[in-house]
């Protein structure tokens, strides 16, 4: 037999062949007509195989036929759309991170933002910017965001986890720090309308967060809002979305120069600023609430790229007009 063919149906057991050879060769089969019969069998055997797989192709092309088009259509089309849905959450994921650090990467490198002090001396040669927490206000359960500890990972709708550290950075001299104020912004260049601000808050997922401490609208400092930001693919900014302070500030980092910045106060005053630069910072970098009273300025602070929490986006814009 040659010893390039087996069976078709199933592998062949050496030791009943070699038995089998033995017993033919015993009983004074000639070797040659033994492998003729061998052969003549295998073949019997591949052609059984081949009649019934053709029956079996047959059977199911008769199924397909008798189901309804729509069905066969839709059979086909079903993997292909998996793998289309499949590759297109992949690329909502990967695209916006990517086309982050290609357009914007290099835009903030060149616009860093600037302090006239080394930025780990802020916190002590500037009674206006940053202090750390009293030990009297941690005691007394004040307005000191006591650190929460979490299971898995952080949750980043609580603004208490947005700078690394055991406790939120407190500013000296707070001009907001009763913590009820409210008011909104407008970003028409982001479709951002009516959006709510609240002023020493800490729930990301409810409005946007103006840090304690910090100016109020119109006035010499810089208001520094805080907002929630995700995948693009996820952002919906309507007013009508209950959801829509999870990504209000998924596409602030697309704001360029000039573009403007609209607050609205309770007593209808509304301050018009416009954007004047944006770059990027690392969570440690608390320098980026510092407030310079010679100037009306603006701050928007986000987690980017949009989607994760790598590092901290910031668009300065300044005071241009009231009315």
């Amino acid at each position: 037999m040659s010893a390039h063919k087996k069976p078709a149906h199933e592998p062949v057991d050496q030791k009943k062949l070699i038995e089998l050879y033995r017993k033919a060769l015993l009983s004074g089969m000639p070797l040659d007509k033994l492998e003729s019969s061998i052969e003549r069998h295998l073949e019997r055997l591949r052609a059984t195989d081949s009649v019934e797989s053709e029956e079996q192709q047959a059977a199911i092309v008769e199924i397909k036929k008798q189901l309804p088009a729509m069905v066969r259509i839709g059979a086909a089309l079903v993997p292909v759309i998996l793998i289309l849905v499949g590759v297109g959450l992949i690329g909502s994921a990967v695209v916006p991170i990517a086309g982050h650090y290609i357009t914007q990467v290099p835009q903030l490198q060149a616009a860093q933002l600037t302090s006239p002090i080394p930025e780990e001396e802020v916190m002590e040669l500037t009674p206006v910017t940053v202090t750390d927490i009293s030990e009297d206000r941690r005691s007394n359960g004040g307005f000191a965001f006591e650190p929460e500890i979490v299971d898995v990972e952080l949750d980043y709708t609580n603004l208490q986890n947005w700078f690394e550290g055991a406790n939120l950075p407190e500013l000296a001299n707070g001009k907001n720090s009763e913590g009820q104020i409210e008011y909104t912004i407008d970003i028409p260049k982001v479709n951002v309308f009516g959006a709510k601000v609240v002023a020493g808050g800490t729930d990301l997922s409810k409005g946007i967060i103006a840090y304690e401490g910090t100016a109020l609208p119109g006035e010499f400092g810089a208001p520094v809002l805080f907002g929630h930001s995700t995948n693009r693919a996820f952002y919906n900014p309507s007013e009508k979305n209950s959801r829509r302070y999870m990504s209000i500030f998924s596409y602030i980092m697309t704001l360029e120069k000039n573009d403007e910045i609209i607050v609205t106060m309770k007593d209808g005053i509304k301050y018009t600023y416009v954007v004047q630069e944006k770059t990027e910072v690392k969570p440690t970098d608390v320098y980026i609430l510092t407030q310079k009273y010679d100037a009306k300025s603006l701050k928007l602070v986000t987690c980017t790229p949009e989607g994760t929490y790598l590092r901290r986006g910031v668009v300065t814009a300044q005071l241009v007009s009231q009315s």
